[in-house]
């Protein structure tokens, strides 16, 4: 009876061990881990050439377990309440007095994450070839937005055309500061996207360069432009205390990286500058 016994509880066992073993070996706990899924990251950007710029660091966020979604909207205007609505995660399009000028009118927390490039803005003509051919009275079209309204004019009173008034310190200007315009010149404000198709209209128009990109106008056609030392630099805006995440700290740190210096370089010359 004992040796039965004996028998029956090592067959016991070793049925006990299988089991256990089999549970082991199909426990979810004990399978190879899969990849992380990719953190998706959706950024807004103007077409030209935030988002070319986007669509060049993709694949080196790829690498670091990002997956870069680039927004394109075809009004500009909404990408502030895109980001303001929690509809994407940062964008790319505006420069710094743009954005305070949004925020102080829109109530947004918005706030800058990094700087990436300047695109010095410039004056173009269908009519002249050099500046000293504007003649009195000419009518130059400008944006219509006061940060870029007052950065055109600026650019033209860099070229002794005009003279506005002292103190203006909110880059917000319209043709009404302007104290001197020996050429009697005119202004059309125009919405800034439509300077381009303005320009069979006008003498002359000062045109952001993204703009002038996107109508495949060459940028070297240029009479004139503001210098590397512009205030201007394009930004990557995050709503603010979102600055700091892991995922918008490693797309900066991409588009700050010199190859994307020299990706800018190559790309668009003196039309695009690195900010970096």
């Amino acid at each position: 009876m004992k040796a039965q016994s004996l028998k029956f509880l090592l067959v016991i066992s070793l049925v006990f061990g299988v089991l256990t073993g089999c549970n082991k070996a199909e426990s979810p706990t004990d399978q190879p881990s899969s990849a992380a899924s990719p953190v998706v990251l959706k950024v807004g950007a103007a077409a030209v050439p935030h988002a070319e710029i986007l669509d060049y660091v993709k694949p080196k966020l790829a690498e670091q377990g990002i997956d870069l979604n680039i927004i394109v909207l075809d009004d500009e205007a909404q990408l502030n309440p895109a980001l303001a609505d929690k509809q994407i995660d940062a964008n790319y399009f505006q420069h710094v007095p743009y954005l305070d000028s949004v925020t102080k009118e829109k109530g947004y927390a918005l706030t800058v994450a990094g700087k990436v490039h300047v695109e010095p803005i410039g004056f173009y003509s269908n009519k002249i070839t050099a500046l000293d051919q504007l003649k009195d009275g000419a009518t130059i079209g400008i944006p219509n937005n006061p940060s870029n309204e007052y950065r055109a004019l600026v650019l033209l009173e860099s070229k002794g055309l005009i003279k506005l008034k002292e103190g203006i310190s909110n880059y917000s200007a319209t043709p009404k500061d302007i104290v001197d315009n020996p050429k009697k010149l005119k202004f059309a404000e125009v919405d800034a996207a439509q300077l381009t198709r303005s320009l069979p209209d006008v003498d002359g128009a000062v045109i952001n360069t993204n703009f002038v990109l996107e109508a495949k106008i060459d940028p070297n056609t240029a009479l004139f432009r503001e210098d590397a030392n512009s205030p201007y630099a394009n930004i990557i805006a995050v709503r603010t205390g979102e600055e700091n995440r892991p995922e918008i700290k490693k797309l900066i740190a991409v588009l700050n990286s010199e190859d994307v210096k020299k990706f800018l370089k190559d790309k668009y010359g003196v039309a695009v500058v690195p900010a970096f």
